[in-house]
């Protein structure tokens, strides 16, 4: 079952171990970060500790941002992203591996409640909206993508995250590859100057605001709009197809890439080539960045049992919550990458 997110408030998870003793043989692990993957984070964390019971795991959804940094200053046990940190951003880290985890799509929903089938958007109508040059939902660049659809004449109202967030440089990385107008005002990144707009904090916080005000738009991943019942956009990929946001789509996007992948899984996947008619535009990987090196062996030995677990047996629990699974490639590069992880400058076994 998936679990009830809450907004307006940073969400943790903490599942202690399912036995009656508290030893000293108890590991404790933290991690913070992306609220993007927080619904199958739960998950992984809930099918890990049935088979680990001494190993309590504790992830904070404060957004991607929040994570990176907390990994920087060595108070948490690794970090989730949907950003990958640039070779800049890693001279400013302490030595870490940062290696896909999963994929998914970045949903654009709305609050129109009176529309009876999924609204349809081109990337110049959503570098408009989100510019602030498109303010009506009659406005004639979304009605001609919504062709026989009774358009309400109520301003858009954009929201948008307030925090640094992966999600949010996973949707500017797309805007930027289909505007020049929204590349040289706005470009990419965690955070952006937006042009319009009201912001909230996290995903679970994008969603509040979008159910709280008619008219509304916004960008989440799909679980939190499934689980807020609100829908979801149709997005015109460079096929000209229209297509729905789902795992399939995110790993047709993800099938476009696969050459580039395998030589640096940093490589966005959004914006996929005409080629991938089925492939949803507006994809990205997200990333799990873990030190290098600490000083306790034990969970240093837990923390790698429970990648490895994320990065085998995890994806097919991925797939079952809106997620796509990692293609082998990058599965392999995932392994090779977690030979790296060290226990005092030792190697873990």
């Amino acid at each position: 079952m998936r679990p009830t997110l809450r907004a307006g408030f940073v969400v943790s998870l903490v599942l202690f171990a399912l036995t009656s003793c508290k030893s000293s043989s108890n590991v404790q692990l933290s991690g913070a970060g992306s609220t993007f993957v927080y619904p199958v984070m739960t998950r992984w964390i809930q099918d890990f500790s049935q088979s680990h019971p001494s190993v309590q795991i504790n992830y904070q959804s404060i957004g991607s941002g929040g994570g990176i940094q907390q990994v920087k200053s060595h108070t948490v046990d690794f970090g989730a992203s949907d950003a990958t940190l640039s070779d800049d951003q890693l001279k400013e880290m302490p030595p870490v591996i940062q290696i896909p985890e999963s994929a998914g799509p970045v949903c654009i929903t709305y609050n129109l409640p009176q529309l009876t089938q999924p609204l349809q958007l081109s990337s110049d109508a959503l570098a408009g909206i989100f510019l602030g040059t498109v303010k009506s939902w009659k406005d004639p660049v979304i009605a001609k993508e919504n062709p026989g659809v009774n358009l309400p004449a109520e301003p858009i109202v954009v929201v948008h995250r307030a925090d640094g967030s992966g999600t949010t440089n996973a949707f500017t990385t797309y805007l930027s590859a289909v505007s020049p107008d929204w590349q040289s005002k706005v470009g990419k990144g965690n955070s952006v100057s937006w042009p319009v707009g009201i912001g909230g904090k996290g995903s679970e916080g994008v969603t509040g605001q979008l159910r709280q005000a008619p008219g509304a738009i916004g960008y989440v991943e799909l679980t939190y709009a499934e689980q807020n019942k609100l829908p979801v956009a149709k997005i015109k990929n460079q096929a000209g197809n229209y297509i729905a946001p789902t795992a399939q789509s995110t790993t047709s996007a993800i099938n476009a890439f696969t050459t580039q992948l395998s030589q640096d899984p940093r490589q966005p996947i959004v914006n996929p080539p005409a080629t991938a008619s089925d492939a949803y535009p507006i994809s990205t990987l997200t990333f799990l960045i873990i030190p290098k090196d600490g000083p306790d062996k034990d969970k240093r030995t837990a923390l790698k049992s429970f990648i490895e677990y994320i990065i085998n047996d995890g994806q097919a629990t991925a797939g079952s919550l809106n997620y796509a699974p990692l293609p082998d490639g990058v599965k392999q590069f995932n392994h090779q990458q977690l030979g790296q992880m060290t226990a005092a400058g030792q190697p873990i076994q």
